[in-house]
């Protein structure tokens, strides 16, 4: 039987711990754009909830969304958010023209994340960064039994692989990023 989707939306609409979490999550990534960064592209933007807080913290910055999925797309557009359908193998950006790529739970979806990393290269400027947060699917599946959202925690988030620490970097390390901060 076919799952109902989850909502990203309806979901950070509730109050309490998963929301705060969330929140932390976005606070410390959008804590890494530094001043000089004037280009901002957000890869697999969902339903555009961290995307419109880039918006409203940095309205003077280029800040593009790109998700694969048509009905995210019109869910960011909807919410002001400027966004495009693209595919994360081939993005529809010029070479070396982003200063940080946001990958924010993204990469654990991925079957070719070596390409989506050679891609990301490809259209960072010199010195651009990106920044790649991924889950930990055992700790989250424990959170929600532990506070009894069992729907959630039986759900197939559609993860291909869990990546850990030392795998995210020997990935990055293989197509030529150093790693700052983790």
């Amino acid at each position: 039987p076919e799952q109902e989707t989850i909502w990203q939306r309806k979901q950070y609409a509730k109050p309490g711990l998963g929301r705060w979490l969330w929140n932390r999550r976005d606070e410390l990534a959008l804590n890494l754009v530094r001043p000089s960064d004037r280009t901002v592209l957000d890869i697999g933007a969902g339903e555009g909830i961290t995307l419109e807080k880039m918006q409203q913290r940095f309205p003077a910055r280029n800040i593009l969304g790109i998700d694969s999925q048509l009905e995210n797309v019109r869910i960011c557009r909807q919410c002001g958010c400027r966004v495009q359908q693209g595919d994360l193998y081939h993005l529809p950006v010029r070479q070396q023209c982003i200063d940080i790529v946001f990958l924010m739970e993204v990469i654990e979806h991925l079957t070719r994340p070596e390409l989506a990393i050679r891609e990301i290269h490809r259209v960072l400027a010199p010195r651009g960064r990106l920044v790649i947060v991924f889950p930990n699917d055992s700790v989250f599946k424990l959170a929600r039994l532990m506070t009894l959202r069992f729907r959630e925690a039986m759900y197939d988030p559609g993860h291909v692989r869990q990546w850990t620490p030392r795998a995210i970097r020997n990935l990055l390390h293989e197509h030529g990023f150093a790693i700052t901060y983790s």
